[in-house]
């Protein structure tokens, strides 16, 4: 049994390193190794992105790009500036609200940057986490504007200069505040672009409302965009890997994520048409999204670009086109779409937008993560404290898992037992292995001991407590939360690597409770095992490794417990080196 038992956490083991090695291939931006995602075609008829992205300086040539809904031979062409538009000063302006700071530019009324006035950055505490931001060291912003219906029509884009109107900071007792951009005729249409910003949200109103100027109707189409870099959020750890990089989501085929690399070789597969769900761009703890309204005709593309930006991997462009209804001669059609850019807290996505909670990414766990999330948040709404809340829910599931937790252990248990007399054995029959085995399986007859016993009630477990870690890892709500006394941030590691200390020496302890293996090479890799995966838990944010702390502890308590009962008396079996 012992043979086996191992053998099995050998697999687990090699199979947990194979899926390690997987992620780190994936967060250096290279293909996966073993699980590569399927290099499928995108959809010729993908539409592409109404605009090249705006730079500090504006390309001066007109880009045409053909557009999904524009009749065969034609493009609809978005010029960098508007030529006939007046010169408008352009500026770059901040508006405030009580949870964000918004950087605004007047050319095309683009947000160019966010700054998260809760949330502090992980690598300079004394400065607040910034998630879109144009400069020379990234690029990421959100773009929207007008192109045309038909050959040759040139309207109001993101390169577009706008006039600003409105109150840029939200004062004391209120709770709204609305900023505009209003364009100049371009093409014979006229766009104000208007932002509603409310006390502690961070989803936007934003509403597009055109003017048809000209002396016929007015054809065009909105486009919403979203361009940013291909590189991972700074300061983010090598050791664990999240997803950072757009995703689409709709009722159709759910959340669909794309990987930046497949982007630039044209491999990406997505729902490219619908008439719900929304486009986003999600990294560790934080997204931004456009959402549009149920029912509206979307197209959806993405596309590699450069700009001409000193940004390494830069562009790429996320983009929603929706067409309109055509507009009769002086009269205006208004659109309203959210857009939302902050951290990912799950109950407040899922008030926002049908799906939207699932860039808070949980993997292929999400049946079991999600019910974990809500019985943690269930505690730290009694308990107050995230730390307590991650001790709490581990011994409430430890709780649960009684029964097959006590199973597997007296399993263990019974093993130990009889290990004098299988160790006897073997050293007896070490030349004969045939003979070996069949009095091996007599003694398991005779003692009643299953040898699988002890291995399928911990299997059962795993993608609980797997789920849990997704749920710690992903959750927002750990970023600069205290514990106790020298911890003060759950997402980060322990800055004195005491936790880590007690994770390994926990789980060496576990090791010395369980019954040696009678191969002596056996025994000692399996003290090297546990060794080599605490060296990880060095680099792991504090609150995960609380849980696997909790965990540990709750287990050799048990396991110490049954033992007793059993009257197997505990003993540390060492390593014989």
């Amino acid at each position: 049994m012992n043979d086996i038992r191992r053998t099995i956490l050998w697999v687990i083991f090699g199979f947990s390193m194979v899926l390690l090695w997987d992620q780190w291939q994936i967060h250096n931006g290279r293909q996966a190794t073993f699980f590569p995602h399927p290099a499928a075609k995108a959809p010729a008829a993908a539409t592409q992105p109404a605009s090249a992205a705006g730079s500090t300086v504006p390309a001066p040539v007109a880009t045409t790009v053909p557009q999904a809904g524009v009749p065969a031979g034609q493009a609809a062409v978005v010029p960098s500036t508007a030529a006939s538009a007046p010169a408008v000063p352009r500026e770059k302006f901040v508006v405030l609200t009580d949870v964000l700071k918004l950087t605004f530019d007047s050319e095309g009324g683009s947000l160019v940057r966010t700054e998260f006035l809760k949330y502090q950055d992980m690598q300079d505490k004394t400065k607040n986490f910034v998630l879109l931001n144009e400069s020379n060291d990234r690029v990421y912003v959100a773009q929207t504007g007008l192109i045309g219906g038909s050959a040759g029509s040139t309207f109001p884009n993101h390169k577009t200069p706008m006039r600003a109107i409105g109150v840029r900071d939200l004062k004391d007792g209120e709770n709204e505040l609305v900023i505009s951009f209003e364009s100049p005729d371009v093409g014979g249409a006229k766009l104000v672009k208007t932002y509603t910003l409310r006390r502690g949200a961070y989803d936007i109103a934003v509403r597009h409302a055109i003017t048809n100027t000209g002396a016929a109707p007015l054809a065009s189409q909105l486009y919403y965009q979203l361009v940013r870099d291909g590189n991972k959020p700074p300061g983010e750890s090598s050791f664990y890997s999240t997803f950072t990089g757009p995703a689409v989501y709709t009722e159709n085929k759910k959340y669909q994520k794309v990987e930046f690399a497949d982007i630039k070789k044209k491999k990406a597969s997505f729902e490219t048409q619908s008439t719900n769900g929304y486009v986003a761009i999600v990294q560790h703890y934080f997204a931004s999204a456009w959402v549009l309204p149920d029912g509206m005709q979307r197209n959806i593309s993405m596309d590699a670009t450069d700009i001409g930006s000193t940004v390494p991997d830069c562009c790429y462009r996320a983009t929603m086109i929706a067409p309109l209804e055509a507009i009769a001669p002086g009269a205006t059609k208004a659109v309203d779409v959210k857009f939302f850019t902050g951290p990912q807290e799950e109950k407040v996505l899922e008030a926002l937008a049908p799906g939207l909670e699932l860039v808070k990414d949980y993997g292929w766990l999400t049946i079991l993560a999600k019910p974990l999330y809500w019985l943690l948040d269930k505690l730290h709404s009694l308990i107050q404290n995230w730390g307590w809340s991650i001790v709490g829910l581990v011994l409430l599931l430890k709780i649960a898992f009684y029964w097959l937790n006590a199973k597997a252990y007296a399993s263990m248990a019974k093993m130990k037992a009889i290990n004098p007399r299988i160790m006897e054995m073997r050293e007896r029959l070490k030349d004969n292995p045939q003979q070996m085995q069949q009095e091996m399986m007599r003694i398991y007859r005779e003692e009643k001991v299953n040898p699988m016993g002890g291995c399928f009630p911990i299997m059962i477990q795993i993608p609980v407590f797997i789920a849990l870690y997704w749920v710690l890892l992903s959750s927002v709500e750990m970023r600069n939360a205290p514990w106790v006394l020298w911890i003060h941030d759950l997402s980060s590691p322990d800055p004195y690597y005491i936790l880590p200390i007690v994770m390994t020496l926990t789980t060496l302890l576990q090791t010395a409770l369980n019954p040696t293996p009678p191969d002596p090479m056996q025994a000692k890799l399996m003290w090297f095992m546990p060794l080599i995966f605490s060296v990880m838990f060095f680099f792991f944010p504090a609150g995960l490794v609380l849980y696997w702390i909790t965990n540990n502890i709750l287990s050799i308590a048990q396991q110490w417990l049954i033992n007793t009962r059993m009257g197997v008396p505990p003993q540390f079996n060492l390593p014989k080196f």
